[in-house]
């Protein structure tokens, strides 16, 4: 039989690494590395700062970025108990509606409004909720029509591979000017 002698020998490094495997230590260094160490900046809960050309802050102990539909987030996230009274707020077709129209509960909502109804003052209520609501119409017709007026034309490809152009904002001065004082006299009409 031929000697089965081991033929290599070990570097200083390869002995503490089998020291450290051994004694549990899996995870200690064996030797020191030399070069680029990035800085280590800690910060705390609510700290905004910027890296890499984003923004960043930390809510709950997480490390997030920042972004611009941060604010829609917070207009649309549902809470789970009603501000006002405290109360759970169940996730139902009503409490969501409520939420997004009056910021409360579906109970909160049915007690403010007895209360208006009882101090006399339901018909003005009511207006401003029918104003609200024609002139967040009133407001989407505006964007639609000036975005009819100032749009070019642009061509799209198809499914098939065809070129469309297609054209708008193809309106004469007076009409214009016609849908303009309409949108003005809308917004002045009060409901």
């Amino acid at each position: 039989m031929s000697d089965t002698n081991l033929k290599k020998e070990f570097s200083k490094r390869d002995v503490q690494r089998m020291r450290n495997i051994i004694t549990g230590n899996a995870g200690s260094a064996t030797g020191v590395q030399i070069g680029y160490s990035k800085q280590q900046q800690d910060y705390q809960e609510g700290d905004v700062w910027e890296e890499n050309g984003k923004q960043w802050t930390i809510k709950n102990g997480i490390k997030q970025t920042i972004t611009k539909f941060d604010r829609l987030k917070q207009l649309v996230a549902f809470p789970l108990s009603c501000p006002h009274c405290n109360e759970p707020m169940k996730s139902t077709p009503v409490n969501k509606k409520m939420w997004v129209i009056h910021k409360m509960c579906r109970d909160c909502v049915i007690e403010m409004e007895a209360k208006i109804r009882l101090e006399g003052k339901w018909g003005e209520y009511e207006k401003g909720i029918m104003n609200a609501n024609k002139n967040a119409d009133v407001n989407d017709f505006e964007s639609a029509f000036n975005e009819y007026i100032n749009t070019k034309a642009e061509s799209y490809i198809t499914e098939q591979g065809d070129i469309e152009t297609w054209s708008g904002g193809k309106v004469n001065e007076d009409e214009i000017k016609q849908v303009k004082e309409y949108i003005k006299k809308m917004r002045e009409t009060e409901i």
